[in-house]
C-alpha cells in the first residue's frame, strides 16, 4: 500500500537554507513541498493550501515565527507546526509551542532526522526533547501558582488521566503504551478523546491543563 504523500510548507527568509532544505525534503516521494520566504507569506500559502505539517523559521523579519505560528493556526488548524531553529535555547521557542506548535527542529539536523520530523508530527506525534519538555512544565508551573484557582473536576476517565500524565510529562506514544501495557493506537485513540473531552487543540494544552489542574506529582 503506497504511502500517503505529507504537504509540507517551508517558511524562511534565507532563501539558501530555504532551498537547500526543499532539495533534502525532495528526495523523499512521500513529501510534497511548497515555499514562502517570510512569515506573511507562510500565512498566505496556508490559507490558500492548507498543509499538513508547516516547518516555520523562529526568527524572521516582519511577522516572527511565534507570531506566525498562531495565525497560521487560526487559518488551518489541522496544520502541524515545526519551528525551525538555530538553538533549542531560544525563548520564543516557548511562545512558539504555547502559539499550537508541535516541537522544534535544529537547523542542523541531518536528512534522516528532517524526514523522520516531519513524518513523526504529521502522525500527530511532537517533537520536544526532555530538557525542553522540563522548562514547559517550569513555566506552566508558574503560571498556573500565578492564576486564579479554576475547578478541578474532570471529565476524564481513570485511564485517560494516565495517558495525561504521561503526556505532560514528555512521553510519545509509544512509551506510554509501554508503560500502561496498552498499544500504541489506543494510546493515540486516549490522546483523540483527552483533547476532544477537554477541547484543547495539542499535547501541549494538555500538559498546560494536567499541571494547572494539579495532575502532576511536581516538586
Amino acid at each position: 500500500m503506497p504511502t500517503e504523500t505529507v504537504r509540507v510548507l517551508l517558511v524562511d527568509d534565507q532563501e539558501l537554507f530555504r532551498r537547500g532544505l526543499r532539495m533534502v525534503l525532495e528526495a523523499d516521494p512521500g513529501l510534497e513541498i511548497e515555499e514562502a520566504h517570510d512569515g506573511l507569506s507562510g500565512v498566505a500559502r496556508a490559507t490558500a493550501s492548507a498543509p499538513d505539517v508547516v516547518l516555520l523559521d523562529v526568527r524572521m523579519p516582519g511577522m516572527s515565527g511565534p507570531r506566525a505560528a498562531a495565525a497560521i493556526k487560526e487559518v488551518a488548524p489541522s496544520a502541524r507546526i515545526i519551528m525551525l531553529t538555530a538553538s533549542d535555547e531560544e525563548s520564543d521557542l516557548l511562545e512558539s509551542i504555547r502559539n499550537g506548535a508541535s516541537g522544534y527542529l535544529l537547523k542542523d539536523s541531518s536528512v534522516d532526522q528532517v524526514s523522520d520530523a516531519v513524518r513523526r508530527v504529521a502522525a500527530g506525534q511532537s517533537l520536544i526533547s526532555p530538557p525542553m519538555a522540563t522548562r514547559l512544565l517550569e513555566e506552566f508551573r508558574l503560571l498556573a501558582t500565578r492564576g486564579e484557582p479554576e475547578p478541578r473536576g474532570t471529565k476524564l476517565s481513570d485511564r485517560e488521566l494516565e495517558v495525561l500524565r504521561l503526556v505532560a510529562l514528555g512521553h510519545n506514544n509509544r512509551e506510554i503504551g509501554q508503560k500502561l501495557f496498552i498499544s500504541e493506537n489506543t494510546v493515540k485513540n486516549h490522546v483523540r478523546n483527552i483533547l476532544e473531552k477537554l477541547q484543547l487543540r495539542s499535547r501541549v494544552e494538555a500538559a498546560t491543563y494536567a499541571v494547572r489542574e494539579r495532575l502532576l506529582d511536581l516538586p
